[in-house]
Parts: structure tokens; C-alpha cells; sequence
């Protein structure tokens, strides 16, 4: 059942969307908000489809089972051969024949930082229906530093692509947040009559991705998401190499990390508008 795409047709004309949940397995918001929306969810125009990222991966509650979903949908030849051979790259495939239906996705995440506030990442393309979304914070710049997402793929192919961090994994907020965005998602598209006001909201863009180089790389402490760094700082240690900040940031996705070409933290910038 979670490998198939639930379409819900509205009784008039309009446009058509996804939705997707589970892209990482270990992140049960978008999941359980499906469960507790789609049997009653009315669409009053267009159609949009409903589907369940990883269905292997949310059945075993990791991230992934062989490669991350979630850096797929990259160009072929951007993507490791080992990788081109894993069920997550085929499910990518899959995938991708149904956002090249659609004008726009939106697509579910929560995080394992334990006060993790919740944010919107979108390219300007998105703004019109950010603004609706129940966040307070708008993100920029993934598709240049850490290509590969749902979204990128959605602008690659000059569509609307968003995602949202709910907050943390197991938060009963997280939930809740993800049926709010999954409403104000339709009602931004037009799916179901919009009464929703737009948020003030404030943004950034993320510059920056340190990638390992070494087996074992050590964070000096455990940074929250957003927390911030100094120009000089040390985030952290890459085997012999002491890796700091080269300008006043804020710290995201960040971990320790065990083999080299491993995504150790971002770094952003607080922006006036989103680049």
C-alpha cells in the first residue's frame, strides 16, 4: 500500500500538485499526518497526489535503506554508480514521473535535533505559497550547495518545489505542523478555498556545505539548528583538520560523521529577501 501515489480529484478544473511524506523513513510526521487527513480530505478543484517517499525505509523506520532518497534526483551522472544501483534511486525514478505531472510539491521532513524550530526551504519561485505556510522562517540556497532533493528537482524542471522541517522526529508538534502545512498547502494551491492570512516570516540562505574528507570527523559540541557561529570558530575536527566558520553564520543538519564524503553541517546567512 505505501508504495502506491493516492490521487484525490476535486469536482472542478484546476491545478495539480503532490504531496510526499517519508522521503526519510525515520520521520513519521508526514506519515501520520496522511493517516489522519486523506480519509476525509476533500480537493474541491484540480488533483493532487499523495505519496509515501521511501515506503521500504518508513517500513523499517531508518533513513534509507541503501542510499538517501533524498540526494536521487540529481542528473544520472551526478550520482555514484554504487548508489545508481540501490532501491532508492529506483524509487527516485518512480518518483519522477509524477512530479513531472505536477506545477508544485510540497514535501514533509522533521529533524532529530531535539529543538528543532520549524522552517520552509524554497527558491524564490516558491514565495506565493510560502507565505501561507505555518512557519516563521524561509530558507534558501540547498539547490546550490546540496543538490539533489525533491525540490531541486522541481526547479530543475522549472517547477515549485518546497519543503518543510516540521521539528523534531517525535515531537506531537511535528504532527501537528505537518497536517497545518498539508492545508495551507492546498488552500495556497487552490485546491480548497483559502482563508488562511499570510505570515510574517524572515529568511536566510544557506552558503555553504562542509563535506568529510576523513574516516572520522568530531564536532566540538552538539550545535542546535540555527545556533550561532563565530568567523573563526572551530565547528569541528576532519581527521587533523580543524574546520571553523569562515564568517559569522548559523550552524545546520550538522553530526559527527565516520567515512569521508560524508554532509557534516551548513552554514547561512540572515538575508533582507531570499536570493
Amino acid at each position: 500500500m505505501l508504495e502506491k501515489i493516492i490521487q484525490i480529484k476535486g469536482r472542478n478544473g484546476g491545478p495539480t500538485s503532490m504531496i510526499l511524506a517519508g522521503v526519510h523513513g525515520n520521520e513519521p510526521c508526514g506519515v501520520e499526518a496522511f493517516k489522519r487527513l486523506l480519509p476525509s480530505l476533500t480537493i474541491q478543484k484540480g488533483r493532487v497526489f499523495f505519496g509515501y517517499g521511501n515506503p521500504e525505509a518508513i517500513k523499517r523506520k531508518v533513513r534509507f535503506t541503501e542510499a538517501d532518497l533524498n540526494r536521487m534526483f540529481k542528473y544520472r551522472t551526478g550520482i555514484p554508480k554504487k548508489d545508481r544501483r540501490s532501491y532508492e534511486y529506483q524509487r527516485a525514478q518512480f518518483l519522477k514521473k509524477y512530479l513531472n505531472k505536477v506545477d508544485a510539491l510540497l514535501d514533509l521532513h522533521s529533524s532529530r535535533k531535539v529543538k528543532n524550530k520549524a522552517f520552509v526551504i524554497c527558491q524564490a519561485n516558491g514565495f506565493d505559497i510560502a507565505k501561507y505556510l505555518p512557519v516563521k522562517l524561509v530558507v534558501s540556497g540547498f539547490d546550490n550547495v546540496q543538490p539533489g532533493g525533491t525540490d531541486y528537482y522541481m526547479n530543475q524542471i522549472s517547477k515549485i518545489g518546497i519543503c518543510i522541517e516540521c521539528g523534531q522526529h517525535n515531537d506531537p508538534r511535528s504532527l501537528k505542523k505537518a497536517e497545518d502545512a498539508i492545508i495551507a498547502f492546498l488552500k495556497a494551491r487552490g485546491h480548497i478555498a483559502n482563508n488562511l492570512k499570510t505570515k510574517k516570516q524572515s529568511y536566510m540562505n544557506v552558503y555553504h556545505m562542509y563535506v568529510t574528507k576523513n574516516p572520522i570527523f568530531t564536532l566540538t559540541k552538539y550545535f542546535q539548528d540555527f545556533e550561532k557561529v563565530r568567523r573563526g570558530q572551530i565547528i569541528g575536527t576532519d581527521g587533523k583538520i580543524k574546520v571553523g566558520a569562515k564568517r559569522n553564520s548559523v550552524i545546520l543538519f550538522s553530526g559527527n560523521e565516520n567515512q569521508p564524503g560524508q554532509e557534516a553541517f551548513l552554514l547561512a546567512q540572515k538575508i533582507k529577501r531570499v536570493v
